[in-house]
């Protein structure tokens, strides 16, 4: 058997939706970022960017267990003494909705050069409209 590497020019990248409502946070994360660094297709190659863009709709009524909405902290350091915000992810939720599902996926991700590129790749909306009609993205299925 051949072993067949991919090369970057040779990549079609797909769209896919994901409507978050009432799904738990870290499934959904774990899904995305499977799509993002292209480990669904059975050409993987670990060292080519080869994922899709994922656009998220919904991503204000993203179901957390338990009750991570008082406790689960976001924290923002400044850099300077006393700089250090804690936000719980109720008040983040109300702020900016697409960080709870951004920051989840971020954490999934490998720490690399090549992760920042294919985050590029994830459209947050709080709502159900998106802006990426005209690519025509394809449900993505859970």
């Amino acid at each position: 058997m051949k072993t067949t590497t991919v090369h970057p020019d040779e990549v079609s990248r797909k769209w896919f939706l994901v409507d978050a409502a009432d799904k738990p946070a870290g499934r959904l994360a774990v899904r995305i970022a499977e799509v993002l660094r292209g480990k669904d297709l059975p050409t993987y190659t670990p060292h080519v960017d080869m994922g899709s863009f994922v656009v998220v709709v919904n991503a204000e009524k993203i179901k957390l267990s338990g009750s991570k909405d008082e406790q689960k902290l976001y924290k923002d350091f400044s850099g300077f003494p006393g700089g250090l915000k804690q936000r719980t992810a109720k008040t983040i939720r109300e702020k900016d909705p697409g960080r709870i599902i951004t920051q989840a996926v971020k954490g999934m991700m490998p720490r690399n050069k090549l992760s920042r590129t294919r985050l590029t790749r994830l459209k947050v909306y709080a709502g159900e409209q998106h802006p990426h009609t005209a690519q025509n993205p394809e449900a993505l299925a859970f």
